[in-house]
């Protein structure tokens, strides 16, 4: 793994602060979400401390490097490094500063998902790791099941036009609720029917014709 140097990830962070910023949340968003599994023994990834550098899938809006000079100061970058790289390195930034971040996602994603698949699938879908597809895709395809999980799934909210089925929610957390409206604003279904205990699967089935699907306190959703 390159390492980057303090300078460096200084430099990283003054040049994308401006695009890093208008992508992410405040931290009273980040506290109010729900939770993962909270059988998970792994390290709820909201939790974690924010990387000091701009998160992975933040770009530039200035000038950057040309793929030709994506090139380390000592050894070689891989062909997917490349491509990971490719539009997101600004000019006088060392490259390897810049893919240490997505390196960083490729460890939490793993690490998370060697313990509980879906505190890390609901970590894509959420964004509580950030640049997770790139990262994936061109650093650890290894992950490829979690990212095609998570492409499936969807967060807590609003959520229009929902495809009807059943769906489970990524947290055992008891305030889960949600509930699916038809176009007139009808309640077509809700749920949980009866209060969830702790440790308990939450699932909605969502009719057809169903125009909005809202929740709160269920972190993310997925196709049971």
């Amino acid at each position: 793994m390159y390492r980057r140097s303090a300078a460096a990830a200084v430099l990283l962070a003054a040049a994308l602060t401006l695009t890093a910023c208008s992508s992410g949340g405040d931290d009273s968003d980040a506290q109010a979400k729900a939770k993962p599994p909270a059988s998970s023994a792994a390290p709820d990834p909201a939790d974690t401390p924010a990387p000091s550098a701009p998160a992975p899938d933040a770009k530039p809006t200035g000038p950057v490097l040309p793929d030709a000079k994506l090139t380390p100061k000592t050894g070689s970058f891989t062909a997917e490094e490349k491509k990971y790289l490719s539009g997101r390195v600004p000019e006088k930034m060392d490259p390897a500063a810049v893919l240490q971040t997505g390196q960083e996602a490729c460890q939490r994603i793993s690490r998370t998902a060697k313990r509980d698949k879906d505190a890390a699938t609901g970590a894509v879908i959420t964004g509580e790791i950030a640049g997770a597809k790139d990262a994936i895709t061109h650093l650890c395809p290894d992950q490829k099941p979690v990212l095609a999980a998570a492409e499936k799934g969807f967060p807590e909210g609003p959520r229009t036009s929902p495809a009807a089925g059943t769906y489970r929610a990524l947290t055992q957390a008891t305030t889960c609720t949600w509930e699916a409206k038809g176009k007139d604003g009808s309640v077509l279904a809700s749920g949980p029917e009866a209060p969830p205990k702790a440790g308990d699967k939450i699932t909605a089935a969502v009719p057809a014709g169903t125009a909005e699907f809202n929740s709160s306190g269920c972190y993310a959703w997925i196709p049971a």
